[in-house]
C-alpha cells in the first residue's frame, strides 16, 4: 500500500508542477503551491524530484518524451505528422508554455540536461536525414534547420493563440484553413 501512495503522491507533485511552472516558470513558481496543490508536503518535494530548478528539467523532460512518443518524425507521411503535432500541441499546451519559460528563464544558456536533450534531437535530425539521403524530401535545407522549422510551423498557433484570433480567426472554418496552409508550408519547405 506505502509504494502505490507513494506512486500516487509522486503523480500528483509531477501533475501540480506541470501546471505551476506552465504558468508561472521557473522563477515565478512555487513550491508551496505545487505542495498545496498535490495534496503533499514540499519536503516530500524536494525527496523525489530535487530542488525547483531540478522539478522544471524532469517536468519538461517528460513532457518532451511523451511528446516524442505520441509523434515520432514521419517524412514519409509529411501531412500526417504536421496533423499529428498540431493536434498534440493544441491538446498539450503547457509543453509549449513550458519551453517558452525555458528560453526566457536559461536564454543561451546550456541547459541542465542539454546532452539527453540534443540526442533526443538527433535521433529526429536523421530520420529527416535519411529522408533526404531517399529522395523522400529535399535536401535543399539542413535536417536540423528543416527539423526547427517544421516543428515551429506545428506549434506556433498554440503558443500564441491571441496572434492566430488577430491575424487568421478563432472560427473552426479559420482553423481549418490555417492548419492546411501549414501544412501547405511545411510540404513546400521539404519539397524535393
Amino acid at each position: 500500500m506505502a509504494v502505490r501512495d507513494a506512486e500516487a503522491t509522486k503523480a500528483r507533485i509531477f501533475e501540480a508542477a506541470v501546471a505551476e511552472f506552465a504558468r508561472f516558470g521557473i522563477a515565478g513558481a512555487r513550491i508551496d503551491r505545487i505542495a498545496s496543490e498535490a495534496k503533499a508536503n514540499k519536503q516530500l518535494i524536494y525527496a523525489y524530484f530535487g530542488n525547483k530548478a531540478e522539478l522544471f528539467t524532469q517536468v519538461l523532460e517528460q513532457r518532451m518524451l511523451e511528446m516524442a512518443a505520441a509523434n515520432p518524425v514521419d517524412a514519409d507521411d509529411l501531412d500526417g505528422w504536421m496533423d499529428r503535432l498540431m493536434d498534440y500541441h493544441a491538446t498539450h499546451p503547457e509543453l509549449l508554455r513550458l519551453l517558452f519559460w525555458e528560453g526566457i528563464e536559461y536564454n543561451d544558456e546550456e541547459l541542465p540536461d542539454e546532452a539527453a536533450r540534443r540526442d533526443h534531437y538527433d535521433r529526429k535530425v536523421a530520420v529527416l536525414a535519411d529522408a533526404q539521403r531517399r529522395g523522400v524530401i529535399g535536401d535543399e535545407i539542413p535536417a536540423a534547420d528543416l527539423l526547427f522549422m517544421v516543428v515551429a510551423l506545428a506549434g506556433w498557433s498554440t503558443a500564441v493563440p491571441q496572434m492566430r484570433r488577430i491575424l487568421v480567426g478563432n472560427e473552426s472554418e479559420d482553423r481549418a484553413r490555417l492548419r492546411e496552409s501549414i501544412k501547405t508550408a511545411a510540404r513546400r519547405i521539404t519539397a524535393n
